[in-house]
C-alpha cells in the first residue's frame, strides 16, 4: 500500500481493520502514515516524503520521490505481493501501478483522480494501471464503466465516523469554550507548504473579525507539531498576540463542531466541516504558476469538496488572489450573521452526509478480496 497524506492515512487505516478481520494473517507494508501503523502497517518510508503541494512543490522534490519510487517499484517487484492498494497520490502511484500490473501484480486504485474536475485524459492511464478503482463520491463510478475499468462505489469514511447530528454546546462544553461568544474555526491545513502559504492571512483575517466581534474566539486545529510551530510564528509576525486563539493538536472535528462558522482551506476538511454541517468559506493558496496551470485544465467553476458534490455554490469560495484578509473576514462575518443560509446549509449537507454513508471499510474490503479472488 501507498498513502501519500493524511487523508489517504485514513482511509487505508480503516481499510486494513476491515480486511484484518476477515484475513487475520495478511501483511502490510509500503508507505503510510501513523494510523495505518497503529494498525500493524509496515511503513518502508514515512508518508510526509510525498506530501507536495502543487506543480513547482513537486517539481522541487522530484529527485527525492521518484528515487523513493524506483527503490519501491524494485522491491515490489522481486517481493510480488498479492495485491498493491494505492491510496490516492495518483501522481506517485499510477505509474507504479502500471509497471506492477504488467508484472502480474493486482492493483487497486482506493480514491478516484479527480478527472470529473480536471485532466480528465488521465482516464486511459487509469485503465492500464488498475484492475479496479474503489470510488468515494457517486459522480464517479459511470466515468469509469462508460471505459470499461471495473470500479466499487464504496462512499466515504468520514460519513460513516462523523454522526449526522452534532451538538455545538457539548462540542463548546468538551473544549471548555464559552457556549455564547462567536467561535471561529480556522483550519488552515495538515501539510507544511500549506501553512507556509496560508498562515499569514488566517491570522490577519482573524484579527479584522476581532474588530468586528471583540469577544470572538478561533479554533485552530494543527496536525503536528511542526504546523503548530509554523502558525504560532505567523501570530508573532502579525503582532496578533492579543487576538484569543486556541491552538488545538488534531481534533479538527471537534474544532468545526463547536465554531460557529469556518475558514477552511481546501481537501478533506472542507468535507468534514459539510458533515458536521457547519458553514464555512473555502480558500486555498499555491503557487502562482501551478494555479494558472490547473484553473487552465479544470472543468468546474468550483474546488471545493462540498460545492463539487453538490453541484453548486453552496459556501463561497475565495481562492488565491481572491484569498486577501479583507475579503476573508468579510465573508466569514456575513456567514456568521445570515441564520437563515445556515439552516438551508445543514439542509443541503445532511442529503450528502446520507448519500456518502455507505459502510465504506467494509465495501472496500469486499472489493479487494473479490480482486484478490
Amino acid at each position: 500500500m501507498v498513502a501519500g497524506e493524511p487523508s489517504g492515512d485514513l482511509l487505508a487505516s480503516h481499510l486494513i481493520a476491515a480486511l484484518k478481520a476477515r484475513l487475520p494473517d495478511a501483511v502490510f507494508f509500503g508507505i503510510g502514515g501513523p494510523r495505518m501503523e497503529s494498525h500493524g502497517f509496515e511503513a518502508w518510508w514515512p508518508m510526509e516524503k510525498l506530501s507536495v503541494m502543487g506543480y513547482v512543490d513537486a517539481l522541487k522534490n522530484y529527485r527525492e520521490i521518484s528515487g523513493i519510487r524506483r527503490q519501491l517499484k524494485k522491491r515490489l517487484l522481486d517481493i510480488q505481493p498479492d495485491i498493491f492498494i494505492g491510496v490516492d497520490a495518483p501522481d506517485f502511484n499510477l505509474g507504479l501501478e502500471t509497471s506492477l500490473k504488467s508484472a502480474g501484480v493486482k492493483t487497486i486504485h482506493y480514491v478516484s483522480p479527480s478527472i470529473w474536475a480536471w485532466r480528465g485524459g488521465r482516464i486511459k492511464k487509469i485503465a492500464r494501471a488498475v484492475n479496479r478503482v474503489l470510488a468515494l463520491f457517486p459522480m464517479e463510478p459511470p466515468l469509469y464503466e462508460k471505459e470499461h475499468i471495473p470500479v466499487t462505489y464504496v462512499g466515504h469514511p468520514l460519513a460513516d465516523i462523523i454522526p449526522l447530528q452534532t451538538s455545538k454546546q457539548a462540542v463548546r462544553e468538551k473544549l471548555a469554550l464559552p457556549r455564547d461568544y462567536p467561535i471561529f474555526g480556522m483550519l488552515p491545513g495538515s501539510r507544511q507548504g500549506e501553512l507556509a502559504m496560508m498562515a499569514d492571512t488566517f491570522v490577519q483575517t482573524a484579527k479584522l473579525i476581532c474588530e468586528r466581534f471583540p469577544n470572538a474566539i478561533f479554533v485552530v486545529p494543527l496536525a503536528t507539531r511542526e504546523t503548530r510551530l509554523q502558525f504560532e510564528a505567523a501570530i508573532y509576525r502579525q503582532q496578533a498576540g492579543d487576538v484569543p486563539f486556541r491552538l488545538l493538536f488534531g481534533h479538527a472535528q471537534d474544532a468545526l463542531g463547536a465554531a460557529d462558522v469556518s475558514l477552511v482551506a481546501s481537501g478533506t476538511a472542507t468535507l468534514e466541516a459539510a458533515l458536521i454541517k457547519r458553514p464555512m468559506v473555502i480558500t486555498y493558496k499555491i503557487a502562482k504558476f501551478s494555479y494558472w496551470l490547473m484553473k487552465r485544465m479544470a472543468y468546474l467553476p468550483y474546488v471545493g469538496l462540498p460545492n463539487v458534490l453538490a453541484g453548486r455554490y453552496v459556501v463561497p469560495e475565495l481562492l488565491q488572489d481572491e484569498a486577501t484578509p479583507e475579503k476573508l473576514a468579510e465573508a466569514l462575518i456575513k456567514l456568521y450573521e445570515d441564520k437563515e443560509n445556515a439552516e438551508a446549509v445543514e439542509a443541503a449537507f445532511t442529503d450528502m452526509h446520507l448519500q456518502l454513508r455507505q459502510n465504506t471499510a467494509e465495501k472496500a474490503a469486499n472489493a479487494v478480496i473479490e480482486c484478490l479472488n
